[in-house]
């Protein structure tokens, strides 16, 4: 079998596409890796082979507030979203179809394997299905299809819980067809135009999620909101396992003895450019704590980026081994990330969650919402929310307990496994479609 690995050259886009293409390479599958140059090593640390997007999508994302500075200053809500979308996404996907195409010639993929952006494969869901491989696409983040309750996805909104919100939530979402998704997707539509493409007529969201072959989301349905019409793409999959020893063991790791409750701590590896966002007021507000050790990982920056001196009870380091970190943690302090986030519920850990940006509010929605933790709603908490909020997960067994059943959940689902056989399923459905006399073409 042949899978090509497309994804936007964002490392929380990357990383799920590259652990589905390690469990594939440990199957004996020939992988190929396709995404922005400088992320070479990454793709061909796992084993696959690499190739870059063309120029015009051969974008270093490091550098955002160079690349993208309009995005980068407008302020978080609807606004941002629509430039994310437009000029982080829809304006490269000529490009990564470009690049798609060209790679194709030389390594014909059984399947295409995409993050759950990657507009580069928008083209081939809209042509003829028998004219391009299977196309699966990972939910990276939150499901992305429309709630019940009708709220906006990206805008960081609990489920209603009266007939007000649900009036509020249907103004709401008016309200983002008309400032964000209509524009994007007249956006994408002005693109699709140039090629002779058929136009998008779903909400973009939408569309993402019911176009793919099959959409594996990378997590548990009781992570989930609830939907009266799951699209039949989806399927729940569990979180990614964690690759082991990425770290060493802090010389440290000693004190972690059971005498102290442990709170980790991390901003992530992307977001970490601030350490006064989360991180710092987290410290603050767990300095007096004399039953608490903070670990806190940098996610790469130098130590002494963090300033100090720092309270007695921090323990840092730049990377940490997180299969060892979350085992040994009591409570998880996070500003929202996808993949750590189920990570940590993957092993049981109650969360704290301070993000409102991009997805981040979402996903924080979802803490809340499960019972796994406590959501803060905003992306700069102080010390003084912090703290009753690290104190009740710490302190309230209902979190833990919560936590704990959907840690459960999680391991009823072999991930790898589960991952082959939806894809070897969907390729050999596929292949009986193609030789059918006629075949259908992909939906509208």
């Amino acid at each position: 079998m042949k899978a090509l690995l497309v994804s936007s050259p964002m490392m929380g886009h990357l990383h799920p596409v590259l652990g589905v293409g390690r469990i594939l390479i440990a199957d004996g599958w020939k992988v190929m890796g396709l995404t922005s140059s400088y992320l070479r090593d990454r793709v061909e640390k796992i084993g696959a082979q690499f190739r870059s997007f063309v120029p015009a999508a051969d974008v270093d994302t490091r550098d955002a507030a160079k690349l993208f500075p309009e995005i980068m200053t407008a302020a978080p809500g609807a606004q941002q979203l629509r430039l994310i979308l437009e000029q982080g996404f829809a304006n490269f996907m000529l490009a990564q179809y470009e690049s798609i195409k060209i790679v194709m010639q030389e390594f014909p993929p059984d399947i295409i394997i995409g993050d759950h952006l990657m507009l580069g494969v928008l083209p081939m869901l809209l042509g003829p299905r028998a004219q391009r491989p299977s196309v699966a696409l990972l939910g990276t983040t939150y499901l992305l299809s429309r709630r019940d309750d009708g709220a906006p996805n990206d805008a960081g909104i609990r489920p209603a819980r009266n007939d007000q919100q649900l009036r509020e939530y249907a103004s709401l979402f008016q309200t983002y067809e008309q400032s964000v998704f209509g524009p994007a997707g007249r956006c994408v539509n002005e693109y699709l135009a140039q090629i002779g493409s058929r136009p998008l007529r779903l909400n973009l969201y939408d569309a993402m999620v019911e176009l793919p072959d099959i959409y594996l989301q990378l997590t548990v349905p009781r992570f989930e909101l609830p939907r009266r019409r799951l699209p039949s793409s989806v399927h729940f999959v569990g979180p990614l396992p964690i690759t082991p020893n990425q770290a060493p063991v802090p010389s440290w790791a000693y004190e972690l003895d059971g005498s102290r409750k442990v709170v980790l701590v991390t901003q992530g590896t992307l977001t970490n450019d601030d350490f006064s966002e989360l991180t710092l007021p987290t410290l603050e507000a767990l300095a007096n704590e004399r039953d608490v050790l903070v670990m806190v990982t940098t996610g790469g920056r130098p130590i002494d980026a963090l300033g100090g001196p720092l309270p007695g009870n921090v323990r840092v380091a730049q990377y940490l081994p997180f299969e060892w970190a979350l085992s040994k943690a009591d409570a998880f302090v996070t500003n929202g990330g996808y993949g750590s986030v189920n990570q940590a519920l993957s092993y049981g850990v109650p969360i704290v969650a301070a993000g409102t940006a991009a997805d981040r509010g979402d996903v924080s929605v979802r803490v809340a919402w499960s019972g796994v933790g406590v959501n803060l709603a905003t992306n700069a908490p102080t010390a003084e929310q912090l703290r009753p909020a690290v104190r009740s997960v710490l302190d309230d067994p209902r979190y833990r307990q919560r936590a704990a059943s959907l840690a459960e959940d999680i391991r009823e689902i072999d991930t790898p496994s589960e991952i082959r056989w939806l894809l070897r399923q969907q390729i050999s459905l596929h292949s009986q479609d193609r030789l059918r006399p006629k075949a259908g073409a992909a939906k509208a």
